[in-house]
């Protein structure tokens, strides 16, 4: 799908300014760009977490849409719960017959860990929705603490670098990978960086004919430890380095959005100081690994899409 700026923007944005965002913060700019994507009304569940926190202290919100506050593990019932009734209403003739889409923004600890049987569940059921992770690799608003989502080797305030521990020591789980096992009409990963993509992957999600998930890098200066001008560089060496590729999977067909030219991953990790314990002498074998990891999912990506 080509989309062209002017046929994707709309009069007015949906997420107001005058939000309290951390200066660089990826999450208004991802939420913008989707939200001018979709066409028609929308509706949004917003669980706890920094975009919740940042749009709406009371008595201010930065929403100009109808906004639904929910715990931090639950927002796919809730969501489930709203598409349904909405349905059943519309069928009984009591409500006007349009087509909302109904919209999941939520970090990754509550996608990735705290939420995920709920997410699978709504998933199975096949309510029509669209969910969006905000993927900044770690719960940021309550203090930078790891998540399943968090890279291997990055430091945060509960995997700290010690002489016997380089960070964290697990990989990151596959979400994306795990969305698509459930057989759901779409699925992709998007980067802010690439707004034609991800906002061209928004509208897709829009008009699936069941659940859609979108998980979306969101660069962190505070939890990454960069300076806030560099976000969208950060987003775009993500890609270059193939920390973090872009494909979506349409009714099970994958497809690959972006093959830039390869760059060694170290070049990720130097613009982090998260990751600047990996650059000394005794972490080299982490460096190693982190390369081969990557190295073997790009391989593995590259066979399913063909």
């Amino acid at each position: 799908m080509t989309l062209k700026l002017s046929d994707a923007v709309k009069e007015q944005d949906l997420l107001a300014p005058g939000h309290r965002a951390c200066l660089g913060c990826a999450e208004p700019t991802i939420v913008r760009q989707i939200l001018h994507a979709i066409e028609g009304p929308v509706v949004v569940a917003n669980p706890t977490g920094c975009l919740e926190i940042i749009t709406t202290p009371f008595p201010t919100t930065a929403w100009r849409v109808p906004w639904i506050h929910v715990a931090f593990e639950n927002v796919a019932s809730v969501l489930s719960g709203v598409e349904t009734a909405y349905r059943v209403l519309r069928k009984k003739g009591k409500i006007e017959d349009r087509d909302i889409t109904f919209v999941a923004f939520a970090g990754d600890g509550a996608t990735y860990d705290i939420g995920l049987q709920f997410l699978s569940g709504a998933m199975e059921r096949g309510h029509k929705f669209v969910y969006v992770c905000l993927n900044n690799e770690a719960y940021m608003n309550t203090g930078i603490q790891r998540s399943s989502a968090t890279p291997l080797g990055a430091w945060t305030t509960t995997t700290p670098v010690g002489k016997g521990v380089p960070g964290k020591i697990h990989n990151r789980k596959d979400i994306t990978g795990i969305m698509v096992a459930h057989n759901i009409p779409y699925v992709a990963q998007a980067a802010p960086h690439a707004w034609r993509d991800l906002m061209a992957k928004a509208r897709k999600a829009a008009k699936a004919d069941g659940p859609a998930f979108i998980n979306v890098l969101t660069p962190c200066a505070r939890g990454w430890r960069y300076e806030p001008e560099d976000t969208m560089a950060l987003s775009r060496l993500a890609t270059e380095t193939y920390m973090w590729p872009l494909f979506e999977v349409e009714d099970g067909k994958w497809h690959l959005n972006a093959v830039p030219e390869k760059k060694p991953v170290i070049e990720w990790l130097k613009s982090q100081r998260r990751f600047s314990h990996l650059l000394r002498p005794e972490n080299k074998d982490c460096l190693v690994e982190i390369q081969q990891k990557i190295d073997q999912e790009w391989d593995a990506l590259l066979k399913r899409c063909g």
